[in-house]
């Protein structure tokens, strides 16, 4: 059930809108938190082991408003970092032993007492090379298998986390779930995706659902109670985005659906190879996401390009409920039967699943023979006619019934062949009797 919809203010209603001259997002490159004169100061510091990015990639905020108020809403706001803070970089690595790197354990009478001698020096390093090993050992985690490492919690999010940071600097596509569907304190509705345990924020106008203008005032409200409808509808796909802001306190995320999208129609279908021919053409068979199902319509996504495909092109059999072959989150193997547009936010296409199929309905007709009977089940029933899926998967129509009562959609019946049409690929007769009913 939608939620009801709550009372805003114009000034809400106008920020979340979005005026004719934003139609397409505009995300800049995010600013960084430390000053002009404490990054020169860094970058002219002979102590730093560790290469600081530039100041482009550096910052917990956006430079596009938008995203930098989402952030602060989110409880992250960049301005709360103080300016003794640390820069955003990945920590170097410690410092191991010469002897440690091919993952042996230390030997043993590296404990000991340490030895008296010195080195080249005059100095007494020993004791120092003696202990470090037992130190870190200490710090390892006890495996049951020799040379066997596991993470804990803590390292394994230090790792997701820095996997992040490092996909918003160099604007690498990440692939995550879409687990919710929230709005926030301001009205904003936002697409919740997770990706290896972490909350990313993508704005619903980022999601790509979307096309042309947005509108304002009560239209605007009406508009975003439908795309909580069909992102509810979602739940579970996977889903690419881009991220555009992060910060470091709260491990919170806003990303970008939208750029993700248009990067992979760019790379898949626009650009040519050195033969000169796009990776993704007319007749090539690909694999895609399925997105959302109905009963008689599955949507796809191809690559960055969305698509639906009607019961009739799913597959060679009569389809009664789509969500009985497919769900939200497969992967299946379509087939691209065309390719319009020349530019990314104009690209459509249209695809089928029914000839990846190696069958033929000839083939299946072969299962049949005149005056036979078979059972089979009621996919629909249009202007009189009964379409019905045998269970030895040939496609019949039945125009008359013996039952006395009606057949519906879902029924078991008993079916007679009298005709065997092979151009159409189905088998012509009627109903018997109805085995069971779908009540």
């Amino acid at each position: 059930m939608p939620r009801k919809k709550s009372e805003i203010t114009e000034g809400q209603i106008a920020e979340n809108s979005v005026s004719g001259e934003h139609e397409a997002v505009a995300v800049t490159e995010l600013a960084a938190e430390p000053g002009a004169g404490e990054e020169a100061e860094v970058a002219g510091s002979e102590t730093e082991s560790v290469p600081v990015p530039s100041s482009d990639d550096i910052g917990a905020e956006s430079d596009d408003p938008e995203y930098g108020a989402l952030l602060q809403e989110l409880g992250q706001s960049g301005e709360a970092r103080g300016v003794d803070d640390e820069p955003l970089t990945l920590d170097p690595p410690p410092e191991l032993p010469s002897d440690y790197a091919s993952g042996a354990l230390p030997a043993e009478d590296t404990e000991k007492a340490p030895d008296t001698g010195t080195d080249r020096s005059g100095e007494h390093p020993v004791q120092e090379r003696a202990t470090e090993p037992a130190a870190l050992r200490r710090g390892r985690v006890l495996t049951i298998e020799a040379g066997a490492e596991v993470q804990t919690d803590e390292e394994r999010e230090a790792i997701i986390w820095h996997e992040i940071q490092n996909a918003h600097w160099t604007r690498r596509i990440l692939t995550g779930t879409l687990d919710g569907v929230e709005r926030t304190e301001s009205g904003l509705t936002v697409a919740v995706v997770n990706y290896k345990g972490f909350r990313v924020a993508i704005p619903v106008k980022e999601m790509m659902l979307i096309m042309g203008r947005m509108p304002t005032g009560p239209e605007y409200q009406e508009l975003m109670s439908r795309m909580r409808g069909i992102l509810t509808a979602r739940l579970g796909s996977e889903i690419d985005f881009v991220v555009k802001g992060h910060e470091n306190k709260t491990h919170s995320v806003v990303a970008s659906r939208r750029d993700a999208m248009l990067r992979k129609r760019q790379t898949f279908y626009l650009d040519k190879n050195e033969r000169g021919e796009p990776m993704i053409y007319e007749g090539r068979v690909v694999q895609a996401r399925v997105m959302a199902v109905a009963e008689k319509i599955v949507r796809v996504e191809v690559f960055g390009v969305e698509c639906p495909i009607v019961a009739r092109a799913l597959s060679r059999a009569w389809v009664g409920n789509a969500a009985d072959d497919f769900y939200v989150g497969q992967r299946i193997l379509v087939r691209v039967n065309k390719i319009s547009g020349d530019t990314p936010e104009e690209l459509t296409i249209s695809a089928d699943v029914r000839s990846v199929s190696s069958s033929a309905p000839s083939d299946d007709l072969k299962k049949c023979v005149r005056q036979g009977r078979y059972a089979g089940r009621v996919t629909d029933v249009r202007g009189g006619v009964v379409f019905i899926r045998l269970n030895n998967g040939v496609n019949a129509i039945a125009h008359s019934c013996y039952d006395r009562r009606a057949p519906g959609k879902g029924d078991d019946v008993s079916f007679s062949v009298t005709r065997l049409d092979e151009e159409q690929g189905v088998a012509v007769g009627l109903i018997t009797r109805i085995i069971k009913q779908n009540l």
